[in-house]
């Protein structure tokens, strides 16, 4: 879709590539390896996406894996295994993208939103307690930007009132808690491998599990249901989708794999010099919210501002666009979206998570990018936002 010129002008120094928002990092050899698949004439699920799933399980200590069409379906999915739907509620986020809380709707269960913490602007579990009621079933905590929320807390809340988690992972692929990987513990854990994600499959996704039982129920989720035996024999348990990962795509995600450390690492050195720069331009004396420097731990998914209140969010990413930027807006609050208001949620029920998202920016972050395109983008934001606080 178009942007309208007057909300997207023309980049005010044409001789200066446009810089995205993020962009993929995909070598030769797995462009060809993607052509090979072509070739080989089976395209759709089979040997590739078996070996992505052993990879995976490999990554994440052994545990049962399987690769799905999307980063959401896999939450659903999660939440059918686990038997959470009608009369039953959820615990969520309001800041995340509306797919965390769809699919919660989806299996026929209610949200309930917590507002987060305005430091780490994840889910606040010093909340979360006082939301559990009896139709309480699970959590769905989101690492934002892949920041991760305190694992240690959240499962102890978790086992003291004996809810599932789903832990919305989409962003936090490689990311840690306390030394040990995002993925490799805990309850069901959900990636996204779409192409802003730091590892892509194209479009798709992962579901970490348990046991081999919930995988094979995942199994039949992900294709309509189905069990096969022997050459002919069928059988539907459940209803399940269409949400089978190609071949095609799991031929890019076995180049991606290997390459994570790699793209994680140079992320890491980016989101360094983003604080580096805004720390020499004094950003916080300008109201500009920085996230938090986990340079350890954080996958660096996105690198995300908060601009000082008062300042027309779409304004700044005109004049970023105009010299050249792009930015985007990760994310707006699920709860006011018309379908959730229609159920009841209001402004100012969650006046953090409203807070910021009216004023959360994300900046332009992918391994390509160099440090002359980090002091570009500061400069550029710096000189923007003093023209207009």
């Amino acid at each position: 879709m178009s942007v309208p010129a007057a909300i997207a002008p023309a980049p005010a120094n044409p001789a200066l590539p446009y810089l995205p928002l993020t962009r993929p990092t995909i070598d030769e050899e797995t462009i060809a390896g993607v052509c090979e698949v072509l070739r080989s004439g089976w395209i759709t699920s089979g040997p590739n996406v078996k070996a992505l799933e052993g990879k995976l399980s490999e990554y994440f200590g052994g545990r049962p894996v399987r690769v799905f069409n999307s980063g959401t379906c896999t939450m659903e999915i999660a939440l059918r295994i686990a038997g959470i739907g009608a009369g039953h509620e959820v615990i969520t986020t309001p800041l995340s993208w509306v797919a965390t809380s769809n699919v919660i709707l989806e299996v026929g269960a209610t949200p309930v939103f917590v507002d987060i913490d305005p430091v780490t602007r994840n889910l606040d579990l010093n909340l979360v307690e006082g939301a559990i009621t009896p139709a309480t079933r699970a959590i769905i905590p989101v690492d934002l930007a892949g920041l991760p929320v305190d694992r240690d807390r959240l499962y102890a809340i978790a086992k003291k009132h004996n809810l599932r988690v789903v832990e919305d992972a989409a962003q936090s692929m490689g990311t840690t808690w306390n030394g040990k990987r995002i993925g490799a513990f805990g309850d069901f854990v959900s990636v996204s491998f779409h192409p802003n994600k730091n590892i892509t499959t194209i479009e798709g996704g992962c579901l970490v599990m348990n046991t081999e039982a919930e995988a094979k129920l995942a199994e039949q989720y992900r294709l309509q249901g189905v069990v096969r035996s022997g050459f002919d024999g069928m059988e539907v348990e459940v209803v399940g989708g269409k949400f089978n990962l190609t071949d095609v795509a799991a031929r890019v995600g076995l180049g991606q794999l290997p390459r994570l450390q790699e793209f994680n690492d140079r992320r890491r050195e980016l989101a360094r010099a983003y604080f580096a720069a805004f720390a020499a331009r004094d950003a916080k004396a300008l109201g500009l919210g920085l996230p938090v420097e986990d340079l350890t731990q954080s996958n660096w998914h996105m690198f995300q501002v908060v601009l000082p209140s008062g300042l027309k969010r779409a304004e700044v990413m005109a004049a970023l666009h105009a010299a050249g930027i792009g930015a985007g807006v990760h994310y707006p609050a699920i709860h006011l979206f018309a379908i959730y208001r229609r159920l009841g949620w209001n402004p100012g029920d969650f006046p953090i998570a409203e807070a910021v998202c009216r004023s959360i920016l994300t900046l332009p972050l992918f391994p390509t990018m160099s440090g002359a395109d980090v002091a570009r983008v500061v400069e550029a934001l710096v000189g923007i936002v003093k023209g207009r606080v």
